[in-house]
């Protein structure tokens, strides 16, 4: 059995306010209840974790282990502030109190998580409901100093998280915030309002020597993952049944994704959306996001008026190697001649979809962008895309 004790950080409350952007969403309130806990089984909920579960929640200033032997218990957010790490052995389950957006695990500037988990001994975060569903809790949120295009080109000035307030952003590529691997998130994501969201993993300006590989999004009420600018790579990424975006990017992102697998349910949006930046602010920095993404299979659901990827707000970017079924549209290009100049991004080269394999699509490529440009100067290849092999790499651990 574990007891750890934890002193509440008072500056982090500093953080939470700090901004160079306009944020008119009021911050979760973190309780000063940052000791760790044996549950007393008052928690509201069977959900699997018996009596002597461990509830973890508040502001944490040292390191906290968690291991497979323990059962854990979330019940309000777990802020992990600057030279701390979360290390998660792999085949622990951190379950979490169905609570909505008040439970969610925060790994702030300067902090890691380092969840390196295996096939066989996946690590699990799932809602503790006894009959769980999309949005039980808040997701995964990592904040890094990896730069963003709200902020000037080359400074360190930072942005805010949507929820929360917390700080994210800064001039360094190759920030480091740990390690997601073999990690599923289940039954997260959820909105405070029309413009305050989280994800089941929300990706904050992260760093290319961050590791992010082998994690599926499972049954998300928002974006399964969304990247906010940052130079991260991602690859073997599955989301499942997210009833927004399965993928989203803005704010100037522009790592690589490898080995994107996405399917549908019932009430979802697209399976990419794509923006070069945050229309909600400026493109600031002056540049778009630009990520190259490889080896995708995107399955949707045969209903009207559905769009696989969506590319907007100038957003530049390589698709390869890409199989998309059962959808109304597969690409859909919007922007203007001004702000917005994502086919401009098409005539230059600039974003493109090579070697693509369009089953049961009515229309392949919309032309929304306001400027002029034949199919064949965005998509190239049709028919020769063969998608990512999710059968062998999302074998015994994803769902």
């Amino acid at each position: 059995m574990m007891k750890t004790n934890f002193l509440l950080f008072i500056g982090v409350f500093a953080l939470l306010l700090t901004s160079c952007e306009s944020d008119d969403t009021a911050d979760i309130i973190i309780e000063d209840n940052s000791v760790t806990t044996i549950n007393n089984g008052s928690d509201g909920g069977d959900g699997g974790v018996g009596d002597e579960a461990i509830n973890l929640s508040g502001v944490y200033t040292s390191d906290l282990n968690l291991t497979a032997d323990n059962e854990y218990l979330v019940t309000g957010a777990v802020l992990m502030t600057e030279g701390t790490t979360l290390n998660i052995a792999p085949g622990t389950t951190i379950n979490v109190a169905p609570v909505g957006v008040n439970a969610y695990i925060a790994i702030l500037q300067g902090a890691r998580i380092v969840a390196d988990g295996n096939a066989e001994n996946p690590i699990v975060f799932t809602s503790n409901a006894d009959s769980p569903g999309s949005g039980d809790w808040g997701g995964i949120v990592m904040c890094g100093r990896a730069p963003i295009n709200s902020t000037a080109d080359g400074s360190s000035d930072t942005s805010t998280t949507e929820v929360g307030g917390l700080s994210y952003g800064g001039n360094v590529p190759g920030d480091d915030s740990g390690v997601l691997r073999y990690v599923r998130v289940e039954y997260a994501g959820g909105a405070v309002d029309g413009n305050s969201e989280l994800n089941g993993v929300s990706l904050y300006a992260i760093g290319n020597n961050t590791t992010i590989d082998y994690v599926q999004v499972y049954v998300g009420s928002d974006d399964g993952f969304e990247f906010f600018g940052g130079t991260v790579n991602a690859s073997h990424l599955a989301v499942f049944g997210s009833e927004d975006d399965s993928i989203d990017w803005t704010e100037g992102y522009t790592g690589n994704l490898t080995d994107v697998y996405v399917e549908h349910t019932a009430s979802h949006d697209k399976a990419f959306e794509c923006d070069g930046y945050n229309t909600d602010f400026s493109n600031e920095g002056g540049y778009f996001s630009a990520p190259n993404v490889t080896n995708v299979t995107i399955v949707g659901t045969n209903d009207a008026d559905n769009e696989a990827i969506r590319l907007r707000a100038g957003t530049q970017g390589i698709f390869t190697n890409v199989v998309i079924s059962d959808f109304d549209e597969g690409f859909d290009l919007d922007g203007d001649m001004g702000d917005n100049p994502t086919g401009q991004g098409v005539l230059d080269g600039l974003l493109q979809a090579i070697d693509v394999t369009f089953n049961n699509v009515t229309t392949q490529v919309k032309n929304d962008t306001g400027f002029t440009f034949d199919d064949s100067d965005f998509l190239t290849g049709v028919g020769n895309g063969t998608g990512t092999d999710f059968a062998t790499w999302g074998a015994g651990w994803a769902r």
